[in-house]
This record gives C-alpha cells, structure tokens and sequence, in this order.
C-alpha cells in the first residue's frame, strides 16, 4: 500500500521545478488580479491639505526645505508659496534668474542679498524687478551690493511701502539714498546703516524731519561711518526712538547726543563703542530719565564725572556695561554713585575698569537684583574682592571674571556665599588651579564651573619663542585645536592679517616638531 502511494502520487514538498515555477506564475497572476490594499503605493501626503502641508514645511530647516521641494510638484509648489524668509547671493547674474525666482517665491517678507566684495553686484533694474514682486516685504538687508544707486532706493521705497527692518551694508549710496527709501516706508521701526561709502559730503545736509518713517522709528544702529554725523537730524526728528547704537563712527558725538536728549527724551537703550565722546555727551543723556541700557565701550574722554551724572537722574538703569580701555578715568566714584543711585540693576560688566571692595560693596548692598556681574582685565579685583560678591551678592546667578589677579582662596569663597549662583567661567586667571574648580562642583552641585586654561598654552608658546622649539628636549607639548578654527583674519586689517598667518605657521611647525620628537623615541 505504501508503495502504491509512492508510486502513484507525489508530495507537495517533491514536486518539480517546473510544476513550482508554473504553480508561482499563476499565484502571482491571481494575486494581480485580486486588488489587496497593503500592497498598494499610496501618497498619505495627498489627504492633507495645501494649508497644512505649509506649516509642516516652515517647521523644517533650509535644507530639508530644498530637499522636500523635490518630491513632487505639488510639494515645489507649496513649498515655494509657503516661503517666507529667503537670503540670494547678490551678484549681477541674479539678474537673469529673478524673474522666475520670485515667480516661484511670490511671499517672501523676509529678504537678504548679499554680495562678494570682490564680484560684480545687481545693480538699479534687478533691485527694481525685485521690489515689484515683493510688495509684502517686512524686511531687507543688503551686503556688498555697491551697484546699487539713489534712483534704485527710491524704486524700492515706491513699491515695498510695508518695509519695517532695513539694514544696509558696504554699498556704494550715500545719505540721498537712504532719503529717498525713507520717503516710501511709513512703518519702518529699524534703521541700520554699516560702511556706506557714499558719505563722504560733508555739506550734504537733509531735513529727514519732514519725512514720515522717522515718527515710526523704534531703533537706529549706525556702523563705521566716515561722516555719520550727517543722520544726527534723523536721530533728532525719530521722536519715538527707544535704541540708538553708535559703533566705531567718526566725529563728534557730543553735539548729536545734546540734540537726542533734547528731543527725544524717551529712548532706553544706548550703545556707544569707540566714539569720539566727552562728559559733554553723557551730561546730556542725563536727561533721558527713562534709560534702562547704557554701553560705554572704548570712550576714553568719558570720566566718573559724566557716569555719575547719569547715574544720578537715570534710576530706572538695569544694563551697564563699561570698558575703560585701561585708562583707569572709570572707577570707584562712578561705581559708587550707581550703586547709591540705580538700585534695578541686573547686568553690570567691566572690563579694563578697577574697582576695589569699596565700590564693589556698595553695588552688592544696594543692588540686589544683581544677577549678572563679568569682570575682565581688572588688575584691583583679587580675593577680597570676589568674597565680598560672595557675601553679599545675593541674587547673583552668572559671574564671569577674566584675567583678573584672582586665586584658589578667593574663588573658595563661592562655595558658601551667593546662593542663588548658577555659572562661574573664570579664564586667563593664573591663580586659579582645575582643584578648585572640582572642589566647586562637588560643594555645589548644581554649579556650572567653567575653567579656561588656555593661558598655560599662551605661556608654553612664549616660553616657545624665547628659547627656540629645539631647546625643550624630551618634553612632550599638549595637542592643541586646529589653528584654523581660532585664528580670526579680519578682512579690512592687512597687518593684522599677516600676524595672525604668522602665528598659524608657528604652531604648525611646532606641532610638527613635536610630532617628529615622538615619533623618533618610539
């Protein structure tokens, strides 16, 4: 029986090749007859709708903004619509492509051209073509494009009335350009102009107190100007300005100051870096009573008598920040009259200033909203100093000290004192060693210590160029960042250009020699 069943009939499992290959033929051709929903390619993406699909696009990156404007034309659409914020490289090829580039981008509101100093920028008729297709636009910034003229502004303040932040940078327009976008632009808040090369016209004087945007001014930043003197009756007539920033502008100051703080008595924060300024000037901001933020960066013509004039009638001060340059004209009388006087201070930074325990006291008992205190290039802060911050400083959450004559003993007292402490970073101290700072961790917890021991680099590299690489024997040196990531070349110094590449070779040869050194005693 059982060989009549071998026989006569064959087991699934021993069937043929053929018989399989043909059994698998028809299977599959059933199967494609016979419709099954998991085994169909389905876009989820078509349910939902275009309004949706937006809002997941601008919660992604630039990139990932690109990537997924590939999949299909639905999502380029979308995508392009969508857009909002746009930064183009600025050349004069831009020309050729602008047309159906913001065809494509027709809501952008938040605009960057930027150009190469050494390239050829768009110039009057793409800046024209551009601004007729965003009439939405918010906000512009533009970089390096000297092509540009006053005729092209005025296009611009025509047709993107709606411009609230403008920025401009290295362009070849001078004041009347800044007029004539100025004219068109009621409801511009933020002017800020760096490097126009145009302004060189020392008579050249404008009434932009008849024009409309400087009623809507909010905020006013003006950047390594020859003759920035020339937007002083802009200041003036921005009689709801809040901000003013004056940085690395030629000139006197004072008298720009006088008028500001005789007509625009409102403004709350100030910024004056490396300025021709006197006490003459701080004498008239005195009367800006509402001022919360005052930056003295590099003004060595200002003196405790014009601090101490501020002071005494700008109670309402939260920000002070004070770099004395090492000209020792700021100190313990102008500390002192704000700590008498200016009781809501938060922030208070000094650098190149040296106060003592006496000023330093007398902030730590009157302010006590003091949260963030940085001393840097002090050579009067030491130990008793920082146990005076550490004992009375009570709401003090961040403390920054740089290359101040601090040691071990004196950071020890933050173990016990300012409570609410959150950071310490100390760096370019000497006589601070890494066992205070785990012994500062281990006090406290939930203490942040940040120790900077770059400076026994800097002395092992003078050591280095004293005595000469071959000198050092067996010594081992430490490896150190790639020089390419902490040597900072600015493009506009050409000596310190040369210095900078001077210090790269040094360190890589001497990387190499000390690579050489342990390779030959291996």
């Amino acid at each position: 029986m059982g060989q009549t069943f071998s026989t006569t009939s064959r087991s699934p499992s021993v069937a043929s090749p053929c018989s399989r290959s043909s059994a698998t033929g028809s299977m599959v051709m059933e199967d494609a007859k016979v419709e099954r929903p998991w085994m169909i390619s389905r876009d989820h993406s078509a349910d939902l709708p275009d309004d949706v699909l937006a809002l997941i696009f601008q919660c992604l990156g630039s990139g990932d903004r690109k990537r997924c404007s590939l999949v299909c034309r639905r999502w380029l659409v979308i995508e392009g619509e969508s857009r909002r914020r746009l930064s183009l490289d600025a050349r004069a090829a831009l020309l050729g492509s602008a047309a159906a580039l913001f065809a494509r981008f027709d809501a952008v509101s938040k605009l960057a051209l930027k150009c190469d100093r050494r390239a050829d920028s768009i110039g009057d008729e793409a800046l024209e073509l551009i601004a007729r297709r965003c009439p939405n636009l918010t906000r512009l910034k533009l970089r390096a494009c000297r092509e540009i003229t006053e005729a092209g502004m005025a296009v611009l303040g025509k047709h993107c009335p709606s411009l609230r932040k403008l920025s401009f940078g290295s362009c070849a327009f001078g004041s009347r350009g800044v007029e004539a976008v100025l004219r068109g632009c009621p409801l511009l808040e933020e002017l800020s102009i760096k490097r126009l090369r145009g302004l060189n016209e020392v008579d050249d004087v404008i009434d932009f107190g008849s024009l409309v945007a400087s009623a809507s001014l909010r905020s006013i930043c003006l950047k390594e100007l020859y003759n920035g003197q020339c937007f002083g009756p802009l200041i003036a007539a921005s009689r709801n300005l809040r901000t003013l920033k004056l940085f690395r502008c030629a000139g006197d100051w004072d008298r720009v100051l006088e008028e500001v703080a005789e007509r625009v008595p409102g403004i709350v924060e100030i910024h004056l870096e490396k300025l021709q300024v006197s006490d003459r000037g701080l004498f008239a901001l005195s009367y800006c009573t509402d001022l919360q933020v005052l930056h003295l960066v590099k003004t060595p013509e200002c003196t405790d008598d014009g601090l101490i004039s501020v002071a005494d009638k700008c109670r309402l001060l939260r920000k002070i920040h004070i770099d004395g340059w090492k000209t020792n004209r700021i100190g313990d009388e102008g500390l002192m009259a704000v700590a008498r006087r200016c009781p809501n201070l938060q922030e208070l930074v000094l650098i190149g200033v040296n106060p003592t325990s006496l000023s330093l006291g007398l902030i730590a008992s009157n302010c006590r909203n003091l949260e963030r205190l940085a001393l840097c290039g002090s050579d009067t802060f030491g130990d008793d100093e920082i146990s005076c911050i550490a004992a009375k400083c009570l709401a003090l959450k961040k403390l920054c000290i740089k290359g101040c004559p601090v040691s071990d003993q004196g950071m020890g007292a933050l173990a016990e004192g300012c409570p609410n402490l959150v950071k310490v970073k100390v760096k370019k101290c000497r006589a601070v060693t890494p066992h205070v700072a785990a012994w500062l961790r281990a006090a406290r917890g939930s203490l942040a210590v940040n120790l900077d021991l770059v400076n026994q680099i800097d002395l092992r590299e003078a050591n280095l160029s004293e005595i000469g690489v071959m000198d050092i024997g067996e010594e081992e040196l430490p490896p150190l960042i790639d020089p390419t990531t902490i040597v900072d070349i600015p493009p506009s110094s050409s000596n310190s250009r040369i210095g900078n590449w001077k210090r790269m070779r040094f360190i890589a040869g001497r990387n190499f020699f000390a690579s050489f050194r342990r390779s030959k005693h291996t």
